[in-house]
């Protein structure tokens, strides 16, 4: 993966109704530590990193390079939103396309977080690169994930088998120029290495 392009970072923290969407700060290392180590978390991503090893390689302020968004509830991170290109991709359709992905902690889950967190990161992506389309990926078994994508308005690009499960590819296509209604937004993951835990 790699960076976004030619995007100002950071910009200025994002507010909507319940989140503070904004750049890593020291204080976040733990949460980092804990998204990376749950379980829970990565019970779709390929099994969680040893929290010893995180203790050990975990900057003191991770997740600092555009696109990484820490996602904050009343003072305290509860998740991440990432926008990164992808280059080069398993599947044609993602070649070089913006990918949207999260981690959320397990205590955040069922409230809605995710939604308003990647609805507010798309909108900010829509206002600094227009027109941008935007794919996701994640396990079709991941049955939150898969609503989510579906809710927001992601479209099926294609299914395929990697990492020993069954992928979903969705595409958010950019809003044409006449278009006054919003998008619906969403988000997953594109890599297992990646995020697409709510």
């Amino acid at each position: 993966m790699s960076d976004l392009g030619p995007v100002a970072w950071p910009p200025e923290p994002i507010r909507t109704d319940r989140l503070l969407l904004r750049e890593s700060e020291v204080r976040d290392r733990a949460a980092f530590v804990e998204l990376l180590a749950s379980p829970q978390v990565h019970t779709y991503l390929g099994g969680p990193r040893p929290r010893e090893e995180l203790e050990r390689e975990t900057p003191g302020v991770p997740g600092r390079w555009p696109g990484c968004f820490v996602v904050e509830l009343d003072g305290a991170m509860i998740g991440q939103v990432l926008l990164r290109r992808a280059p080069e991709h398993q599947r044609p359709a993602a070649v070089g396309m913006v990918d949207l992905g999260y981690l959320f902690l397990p205590r955040a889950w069922g409230r809605g977080y995710a939604a308003e967190a990647c609805a507010a990161a798309l909108d900010w992506l829509d206002g600094v690169l227009p027109g941008e389309p935007v794919v996701l990926t994640t396990q079709t078994a991941n049955t939150a994930s898969m609503r989510l994508a579906a809710k927001l308005g992601f479209g099926e690009v294609e299914r395929f088998r990697a990492w020993d499960a069954e992928q979903w590819l969705g595409l958010r296509p950019p809003a044409a120029p006449s278009d006054s209604t919003p998008m619906p937004y969403g988000c997953a993951a594109l890599h297992p290495q990646m995020v697409n835990s709510v």
